[in-house]
């Protein structure tokens, strides 16, 4: 009896020794190890995969401690490990929930085109993937929306933090929201008496971003354009061109003076008035511009060759500024 009682001590010892080592002795993984746990994994799937990838000493070892842990659970999500800690540190941080956020940064005036390859350099998903959405799931802005037949216009321009348990979906849909966030805000859509003037609005809005990135300049931007609504004149937007031969998958990266002619409803030099819709996605300074433009009799505008532009309110004036500006160029 004694005997037994001896070797029954010797092996709790034993067992307790080997527990300590494997839950607080520190591991350091090889290098930076991406570890993916999603829903639905039970407590040994979950220490099997961080013991694959060497974050933990032992599968046995995590599976017991949890036991011991059971009001805590353990959060689905992706995790980084690169750092030297122990197995219970590594507990704690599922506890937590400690997952690790894809930063994806979305400038002002980004296409649809513009904004899946962000996603999928962020690892978040293909292009393709997020283009379907965005094609498709109009319903997350038909209410007040209803003629868009895309998305592109209402990804609000943001910097966004997504998890890899998010769906393309759920991606695309906190876009929207922070579009429909800022609309609010600003009165676009409140103010409107239409719902077709939000479109209408958007549409101008991606136009005015997209030709300038002067602040002050919007609202004259605006007013350029919608002064040319009102005569009828062709809006002429180069943008708009560049947008339709994206729509084609054509777009070579740069315009030439035959691209003026490509027949789309969205190139502004052969159809007139706005195009069909947004040809990217406003910020909120283009917004207010496209609802409160300037009062100005302003018809033409360019580049001033320095990040500015010059706007003339005759054809005559408006070659003056584009001679400046070649003279500028060659000057340099």
């Amino acid at each position: 009896m004694r005997t037994f009682l001896i070797l029954l001590l010797l092996a709790v010892i034993g067992v307790g020794g080997w527990l300590a080592w494997a839950l607080w002795m520190p591991v350091t993984p090889e290098g930076q190890k991406f570890v993916m746990l999603r829903p639905g994994y039970s407590t040994r799937r979950i220490a099997t995969e961080l013991q694959t990838a060497g974050v933990i000493r032992s599968r046995l070892a995590f599976v017991l401690w949890h036991r011991f842990h059971r009001k805590q659970s353990l959060k689905a999500g992706e995790y980084l490990f690169g750092k030297t800690a122990r197995t219970v540190d590594v507990f704690g941080r599922l506890v937590r929930g400690d997952i690790y956020v894809h930063t994806v940064v979305i400038p002002e005036g980004y296409t649809m085109f513009d904004i899946a390859q962000a996603v999928q350099d962020a690892g978040l998903g293909s292009s393709q993937e997020f283009l379907e959405v965005a094609k498709s799931d109009v319903g997350l802005i038909s209410d007040v929306a209803p003629e868009a037949k895309t998305l592109e216009g209402y990804l609000f321009p943001n910097t966004y933090e997504f998890t890899r348990t998010q769906s393309m979906k759920d991606i695309v849909a906190v876009m929207v929201k922070q579009f429909r966030q800022v609309a609010e805000q600003i009165g676009l859509t409140t103010d409107l008496q239409k719902k077709d003037d939000l479109q209408k609005t958007v549409t101008m809005a991606s136009i005015v971003e997209k030709e300038t990135a002067v602040p002050e300049e919007r609202a004259v931007v605006a007013s350029v354009y919608y002064n040319r609504l009102v005569r009828h004149i062709a809006l002429q937007a180069d943008p708009s061109v560049i947008y339709a031969e994206l729509l084609d998958g054509r777009y070579s990266g740069a315009l030439h003076h035959s691209d003026m002619q490509f027949q789309s409803a969205y190139n502004t030099y052969t159809h007139s008035g706005l195009p069909p819709g947004p040809i990217g996605n406003p910020g909120r300074s283009a917004l207010e511009a496209a609802m409160h433009p300037a009062q100005t009799d302003y018809y033409y505008f360019v580049s001033d060759g320095n990040g500015h532009h010059r706007f003339s309110r005759s054809l005559e004036e408006h070659n003056q500024n584009v001679a400046k500006l070649r003279q500028a160029v060659q000057g340099r």
